[in-house]
């Protein structure tokens, strides 16, 4: 049995990669959505929550993970994320493995992961494919949100690859800084395409 293609779609905070990763999903595509699963892993009697609190004393509660504390103790604090990531990523590679095992026969996947250049993830998927959008649309979406700064949003950046090398870096591109329907008509061109040019790929290989 062929494999299904792997496309790792990434993109920068503010460029609608959540957006893009649910259309793809609502035209069957199976995705992995890796902040999900963190979330859930952190959640209520999540599986993570042990680790963390050992880490990080005071972080979490019956309800989970206190994402203020936790956030103050990592905020700015590059040896405290890793720490954290420590803890978080092989967790995360573990969820990722299960469900490539569950989808084994579809042709097409979606790993939804944030920092996949920033972390090297773009290495271990078939096909990148960056959510982007013009520089003042990201910045009005993401000071939209509660809690969001000028400060928070320039640290976020800071630790983010720049859109345009991403950009520069991706297979494909979506541009999301047009209507929703214009930008479900590319993701809904794009899939036939993905499948077509890696089942190609491997015609060529046999």
């Amino acid at each position: 049995m062929t494999r299904a293609v792997i496309v790792g779609l990434t993109g920068s905070i503010g460029m609608g990669k959540s957006t893009v990763a649910a259309m793809f999903h609502g035209a069957g595509v199976p995705v992995f959505d890796a902040d999900a699963e963190v979330r859930a892993m952190q959640g209520p009697g999540g599986e993570l929550l042990p680790a963390i609190e050992a880490e990080f004393p005071g972080s979490t509660g019956p309800e989970g993970l206190d994402r203020d504390a936790l956030g103050k103790r990592v905020f700015g604090d590059l040896a405290a994320l890793a720490r954290l990531e420590a803890i978080v990523h092989p967790a995360v590679a573990r969820k990722r493995a299960a469900f490539l095992i569950e989808h084994a026969g579809a042709p097409l996947v979606v790993f939804d992961i944030p920092l996949l250049f920033e972390k090297g993830g773009n290495r271990q998927v078939d096909v990148v494919v960056v959510v982007s959008a013009p520089a003042e649309t990201q910045r009005r979406r993401v000071l939209a949100r509660r809690g969001m700064s000028e400060d928070k949003l320039a640290h976020i950046l800071s630790l983010q690859v720049p859109d345009a090398e991403k950009r520069a870096l991706a297979d494909h591109v979506i541009d999301t800084g047009t209507s929703l329907a214009q930008t479900e008509d590319q993701v809904l061109a794009l899939i036939p395409k993905l499948v077509a040019a890696l089942s190609n790929e491997d015609r060529a290989k046999n």
